[in-house]
């Protein structure tokens, strides 16, 4: 990237709770450490809806600037002239209304995959963020990594033949009827949009995507047809979800390509946690196969198998300040190698570099396929029976969610 004077983009925090924790310390990380000279990033206001001490607290864990602003409402946040962009890190229940909030201050939003609870919520929001020429990006980090880039050219560059099949699991073993017993956790929580789908689900459906749909020709894309079969919690919640997607194509690029998205709470794909269960992931083609190691999420390895004999291992570690430095970062209580980057500043790379270039969407997911995402798992759950309360599903806005 650029060797002059980098562009500080100026960031907003709406919600503290452990992801929007996880983004701001990567986010606060110095891009040089991953080669990127042309932007900065600063926070300069965080929000919690509880209290404005909390946000305070908030600024304090992430090391923040002293200067950044705590708010005690995210209608606080949303006002403030300083900001360049939002970060949305609640509930994907909230991400509607709190995105329109937003979008109708004139901000540029980053916001949490899911997008929203349902596609027809974000058609509105899109809609918004166009009229008022606002960037609008969902947080699907691992879209940005370095192993993403690399398995869209091993497609695209026709390395592995005309790809025909995906597989790709995200699910864990949670034992959710004593680890979730009182019903209210996120990921069991109807009233905040819980399930494995949501949550889980986009990033087995994110391969799919990106390797069968995003590299294909713009203008030749097409929805593809959808399969599920889905159980459900006790709250009603899905625990497991399997899909069968059928995306259309040219007999140029091969005819039709299928890919089989599973996730779920109460099986692990990688019950070890070491990978000896296999890849996450199989991106297959006619001259071979690419495999992706480590959680689908976040990806540490691949492996190329080709049928001239051809077998390439790499490494994906995260960049970030290094060994020495006293900086952790991760998820909840799981905590990275020191010095190790979870990941997340690839995506604020994106955001940043948009803005720049003034781009109103993200490179390597646009809001046309966003959309279509959302269909594709509206349609899952209408074919396995989920529906979320009305005023999760509503598109009135502004509604007051609990």
């Amino acid at each position: 990237m650029s060797t002059g004077t980098p562009k500080t983009i100026r960031w907003g925090i709406l919600a503290t709770g452990l992801i929007a924790q996880t983004f701001t310390k990567d986010l606060l990380v110095d891009p040089k450490t991953r080669n990127v000279h042309s932007v900065v990033h600063t926070v300069v206001a965080a929000a919690s809806s509880s209290s404005k001490s909390r946000a305070e607290q908030f600024l304090k864990d992430v090391g923040a600037s002293s200067s950044a602003k705590a708010y005690g409402s995210y209608e606080e946040l949303v006002k403030d002239p300083e900001i360049d962009v939002i970060y949305v890190a609640t509930p994907h229940s909230h991400h509607y209304q709190n995105v329109m909030l937003c979008l109708e201050a004139d901000k540029n939003v980053l916001c949490e995959k899911a997008f929203t609870v349902n596609a027809a919520q974000l058609k509105i929001l899109v809609k918004k963020a166009k009229e008022k020429n606002l960037f609008l990006m969902e947080a699907v980090w691992t879209r940005y990594f370095p192993i993403s880039a690399y398995v869209r050219d091993l497609v695209t560059s026709g390395r592995l033949g005309k790809v025909t099949r995906v597989y790709a699991d995200f699910s864990m073993s949670m034992d959710p009827e004593k680890s979730f017993a009182d019903n209210k956790h996120r990921m069991v929580n109807v009233n905040l949009a819980g399930g494995a789908l949501l949550d889980l689900g986009i990033y087995s459906i994110t391969w799919c995507f990106q390797t069968l749909y995003l590299t294909q020709p713009k203008e030749s894309r097409e929805p593809p047809k959808v399969m599920a079969a889905m159980n459900h919690f006790r709250t009603g919640a899905d625990q497991q979800t399997t899909i069968l997607l059928d995306f259309p194509r040219s007999k140029e690029m091969g005819d039709s390509a299928h890919a089989i998205a599973t996730t779920a709470i109460v099986v692990s794909g990688d019950p070890d946690e070491k990978g000896t269960a296999g890849p996450g992931a199989r991106i297959q083609g006619e001259k071979g196969e690419v495999q992706i190691n480590g959680p689908i999420c976040r990806p540490t390895k691949s492996r190329l198998i080709l049928q001239d004999g051809t077998i390439e291992d790499k490494d994906w570690p995260q960049p970030g300040p290094g060994e020495g430095s006293g900086w952790r970062n991760g998820f909840g209580g799981d905590l990275n190698e020191e010095g190790v980057g979870h990941g997340m500043f690839w995506e604020a790379d994106e955001v940043a570099m948009a803005l720049i270039e003034g781009r109103k969407e993200g490179k390597y997911e646009d809001l046309e396929e966003s959309v279509v995402i959302m269909e594709v798992m509206d349609e899952v759950r209408r074919q396995g029976g989920f529906k979320y309360p009305e005023k999760l599903e509503s598109t009135e806005y502004p509604l007051k969610l609990d």
